[in-house]
C-alpha cells in the first residue's frame, strides 16, 4: 500500500509528541539537550504553523514530518518514524513520495549533531552544506 500524508490536527498533537521524544530523547540526551518543555514547545510552533503532516499506511499513522515552501526548495522537519520501522526502507519511500509530490523544488534539513540521521539524509543524495551549535545544515538540489 502506498505512503499518504495526511494534515495533522489538534487531536494528534499528543501522539505526534510522543513519537518525537520516542524518537528523538536519546540523542537529545547524549549532547545534553533534551527538555521536555523545549520538545513541548517546538512541536507547538509547528503546529501553530500548520506545517505538519502525518505519515500513513493502511490507514495507519506511521510518523510525521514537517514543510514549509522556501519557493525554489522545501524546508524539511521534524521527520519522525515509529522505531519499528527506522533501517527497514520506510524512510526512504517517504522521501521519494515528498519529491514526487513537489517536483522540481529543492530541499534543505537541519539534522541534529551525533544522530545517525546524517547518513540516511546522505543516502537521500543531500550534502552537508552548513553548521550550526547543534545541528548540521544539508541540501538536496532540484530531482
Amino acid at each position: 500500500m502506498p505512503i499518504g500524508f495526511r494534515p495533522a490536527t489538534e487531536a494528534d498533537f499528543d501522539h505526534v509528541l510522543d513519537l518525537s521524544i520516542r524518537t528523538m530523547r536519546a540523542h537529545l540526551e547524549r549532547i545534553g539537550r533534551f527538555d521536555p518543555a523545549r520538545r513541548r514547545a517546538r512541536m507547538r510552533q509547528h503546529f501553530e504553523a500548520r506545517s505538519l503532516r502525518l505519515i500513513e499506511r493502511d490507514g495507519t499513522v506511521i510518523g510525521c514530518l514537517g514543510l514549509y515552501d522556501r519557493g525554489d526548495r522545501m524546508e524539511l522537519h521534524s521527520f519522525f518514524l515509529e522505531p519499528a520501522l527506522q533501517g527497514r526502507g520506510v524512510g526512504a519511500e517517504v522521501f521519494a513520495a515528498l519529491r514526487a509530490s513537489h517536483p522540481g523544488r529543492g530541499w534543505w534539513i537541519e539534522v541534529l549533531k551525533e544522530s545517525p540521521a546524517r547518513r540516511f539524509w546522505e543516502r537521500q543524495g543531500f550534502v552537508l552544506v552548513g553548521e550550526q551549535p547543534h545541528d548540521w545544515i544539508m541540501e538536496r538540489g532540484a530531482d
